[in-house]
Parts: C-alpha cells; structure tokens; sequence
C-alpha cells in the first residue's frame, strides 16, 4: 500500500491526475490513512475522477479513523461546510480538535476561527 502511494505521487508530480488517483485509490482500498485521505482528496476536487464530494467525504472519514490528522482536518472540514454530508458544526469541532492535537495548524487555525 505505501508503495502505491508512492507511485500516486509520482504521477501526482507528473501532473498526470487520472493515473494518480487509480493509484491512490489502489492503496486506500487497502487500507493505507495516506492513501485514504489523498484518494478523497481527489474524488472531492474531482482530480482524475470525477467529482464527488460525498464519496470523497467517506474517505476523508476513513483516514481520520485511522489517526490521519490531515484526515481528520478534511473531514472536519466537509462537516463544517455541509460538504458532501449534512453540516455539523459541533462534530466538525471534534475532528478539529483531534489534528490540532497531532500538530495539525490548518485544525487550529479552524478551531480559532470557529472561537474554541
């Protein structure tokens, strides 16, 4: 699974999407936090596949349980913003506060804009 993930990036770098996603999803299919959140991270930009939010949500969802902070950020931030799934201000909160405290500034900086 990481060695998918590292041919995703390669082909991520490559500026060549389509192929990236096929293999991001190969390693998120297997598990792997990274190549969950990168995988739903495509699917919700619509980055080599076609675009769906809900889908990509489901992912993100997958990582975060996993202990992925950027994960937990992700679907947090679909949460937030009614992305894909019902808004849900306070369980956004939660997966926040779960990656700021693995580090994550883009958490803490959302928790600060939301005043916790």
């Amino acid at each position: 699974a990481n060695a998918q993930m590292r041919v995703g990036d390669w082909y991520y770098k490559q500026n060549q999407t389509r192929q990236a996603a096929i293999w991001y999803r190969r390693s998120a299919e297997q598990g792997n936090a990274n190549g969950q959140c990168f995988y739903g991270w495509c699917l919700h930009n619509g980055a080599g596949v076609p675009q769906n939010q809900q889908e990509g949500a489901a992912w993100y969802k997958k990582a975060a349980e996993q202990g992925h902070a950027d994960g937990q950020f992700n679907y947090g931030w679909c949460l937030e913003y009614g992305a894909g799934m019902k808004q849900n201000i306070s369980a956004a909160i939660s997966w926040y506060q779960k990656a700021a405290k693995q580090g994550s500034q883009k958490a803490k900086k959302a928790l600060k804009r939301l005043n916790r």
